[in-house]
């Protein structure tokens, strides 16, 4: 006999189909679960490959940068050096990486403009890669012994164009930025120079130095060290503005040439593909490291100055860079 009030069968039906919604939602949530906890970016500390070896300027600037970056990320920001083929190892490392924001490339004028115009890379600059911030701006000088004949860049200019090939000018090495320099002035000025390549801007200075050579260009935080001690004298420099570490020494566009213009520049990179919210939250970390104080007087510490200010104008600059300096560097052929 059915002791069961009449609506209970509807009840049953209700209380049925309630524990079904119930499990249902339930198992949802724990479906769901995984994907709202799978990361919140980031989750883990970032890797900032950085190819060149430890302890130069570079590398220096990479950790400045390492350092302030890790404060806005709220993750740490590690430095892996990938050293080999003028610093495109490192880039190709980075170029093959996973494209989930946990690697990032310390990016320059030398790996991300000379050496893949002179030579043939496994990564491409424009499809692979974009900025996320600029880090550093490096100016050349232009320097002298204090006992040279050439007390502006007018004299050397001038005797180099009615004694061609009589005035010899060093670099850092063939393909180097302070190569591209002395490339610039020859084409600025329609006068034929003696390049000497050296291995690194140091030995360089010290042929200046004991006057085998008559200048050469470097990097002003390279030099600034020996123009206040007075054992050369800087005659100009190549950036857009005077450096502020020699702020008395004018800009070679100041002195009528303005096609000698070269900044060494700094900056961060990702992979492309990233996806477009992870590459966001880089950016505004690196916007933010850009507007710290305490990054900004690390790198004075160091003679270095900021570069542009923000994402979009770091790539605008990046590609001026290429175009500009695009034929200069495929005239010198190709580079080892």
């Amino acid at each position: 006999m059915n002791t069961l009030p009449p609506h209970s069968s509807s009840v049953q039906l209700r209380h049925h189909w309630l524990y079904r919604l119930m499990c249902g939602g339930f198992a949802a949530a724990l479906l769901a679960a995984p994907v709202e906890a799978e990361e919140v970016y980031p989750s883990h500390p970032v890797r900032l490959i950085v190819p060149f070896s430890a302890g130069g300027p570079s590398d220096t600037t990479a950790r400045i940068a390492a350092k302030t970056l890790s404060t806005y990320l709220k993750q740490t920001v590690y430095i892996e050096n990938r050293t080999g083929g003028g610093g495109s190892v490192g880039v190709e490392a980075a170029a093959m990486a996973p494209a989930d924001g946990y690697t990032l490339v310390l990016s320059d004028a030398a790996t991300f403009v000379v050496v893949p115009l002179s030579r043939k890379v496994d990564y491409n600059i424009e499809k692979d890669f974009v900025g996320i911030g600029q880090i550093a701006s490096a100016p050349q000088a232009l320097v002298v012994n204090p006992e040279s004949k050439f007390k502006t860049v007018k004299d050397l200019v001038e005797f180099a164009r009615t004694n061609p090939g009589k005035v010899s000018l060093g670099s850092a090495g063939i393909g180097t930025t302070t190569h591209l320099s002395i490339q610039l002035l020859q084409q600025d000025t329609s006068i034929s120079l003696v390049h000497v390549p050296y291995r690194g801007t140091t030995l360089s200075v010290a042929d200046v130095l004991s006057q085998n050579i008559d200048a050469v260009f470097g990097d002003v935080a390279t030099l600034t060290t020996f123009v206040d001690g007075g054992k050369l004298t800087a005659l100009a420099t190549t950036g857009d503005t005077r450096s502020f570490v020699l702020p008395n020494v004018p800009t070679m566009t100041e002195l009528g040439y303005p096609g000698v213009k070269m900044v060494n520049w700094f900056g961060l990179h990702v992979r492309a593909d990233t996806p477009a919210d992870i590459r966001q939250k880089l950016k505004a970390a690196a916007l933010a490291m850009q507007g710290d104080p305490e990054f900004t007087d690390s790198l004075a510490k160091n003679r270095i100055s900021a570069g542009a200010v923000g994402a979009d104008a770091f790539n605008v600059m990046v590609r001026e860079f290429w175009d500009r300096l695009s034929p200069v560097i495929k005239a010198l052929g190709p580079i080892n």
